[in-house]
């Protein structure tokens, strides 16, 4: 049992289905169902068990599994100490990243970083800031960035505070605002449980949501052609002055979003993790708009 085998066992995990996990591997059904059957062969068991729609793992499998994962692990990990041990900054750096963030943010700090060293191969994973956390748990990325660090127990930096905004194509009032057409975008928990929560602060009847969309983009878009308000924050409101922007404050603060670069203890001991947390925090914040006229306070 080998490297090859190890990403064969955990990509067959990932997608449960031979067919997909093939197009995953580049190689053909009936190859991996041979190497499958030869690694049953070798270890006496049975590793999967078929159903209509695709596979299932028995204990065996499950247990080959896990042992695959911490194979690939340790085998990252010692390529990244080989590689630190040249003195130079090299070896993979391996990125999770909220997709808000990966969006307007990330783009010209990769690049810049990525200049100064060019020996640094980036395998970068986005999603949103749960999901990027997952990763970490996972062992999937060395660092993430993400817009709340939900339950992280490892260490975690600040990057940055922006503030949220009610955004509109025209001026409103607060009163209004329950009788107005809202849109809304599929965003992390945590931003929309803060955004419920000022609401029902200030009024006691449900929103008139009359758009669901999937991506922030869409959602302003739609905010700036007329066709209703949203909360948004100022992350994707740098430059635009089309939109009539509102503070929201909740308790007498600003209702506001973090962001955080978070990692494992044992990621300091790479090179290439050091070198990005430093540069980092010399690159990161990119700063918001400030010119909202017009506080929205709970």
């Amino acid at each position: 049992m080998d490297e090859k085998d190890w990403n064969i066992l955990q990509t067959i995990y990932k997608e449960r289905n031979i067919t997909k996990a093939a197009e995953q591997l580049y190689i053909s059904q009936p190859s991996l169902t041979y190497r499958i059957q030869q690694l049953e062969k070798e270890f006496g068991v049975k590793i999967l068990s078929r159903r209509k729609r695709g596979v299932d793992f028995t204990t065996e499998g499950e247990y080959l599994v896990q042992y695959a994962n911490e194979m690939l692990r340790q085998l990252r990990e010692t390529k990244d100490f080989l590689n630190n041990l040249e003195g130079k900054i090299k070896g993979t750096l391996r990125l999770g990243v909220s997709q808000t963030y990966a969006r307007y943010e990330l783009p010209g700090i990769l690049a810049e970083f990525l200049t100064n060293y060019p020996d640094v191969d980036l395998q970068l994973k986005t999603g949103f800031s749960y999901e990027v956390i997952q990763m970490l748990h996972k062992e999937e990325t060395n660092i993430g960035i993400v817009r709340d660090p939900y339950d992280w127990k490892g260490q975690k930096v600040l990057i940055e505070e922006e503030d949220i905004f009610l955004v509109s194509s025209k001026e409103i009032e607060l009163e209004q605002l329950p009788a107005l057409s809202r849109i809304e975008y599929t965003t992390d928990p945590s931003l929309k449980n803060t955004i419920d929560q000022w609401w029902k602060e200030t009024f006691d009847v449900p929103p008139k949501i009359t758009m669901e969309v999937d991506l922030i983009d869409t959602c302003r878009e739609m905010v700036t052609n007329g066709l209703g308000y949203a909360f948004l924050p100022g992350i994707c409101l740098k430059g635009n002055h089309k939109l009539k922007t509102y503070k929201l404050r909740f308790r007498k603060k600003n209702l506001q979003r973090q962001t955080w670069l978070v990692f494992n203890e044992h990621s300091l001991e790479l090179s290439v993790a050091r070198t990005f947390i430093d540069f980092f925090r010399g690159n990161g914040g990119g700063g918001h708009r400030e010119d909202s006229h017009t506080l929205f306070e709970s």
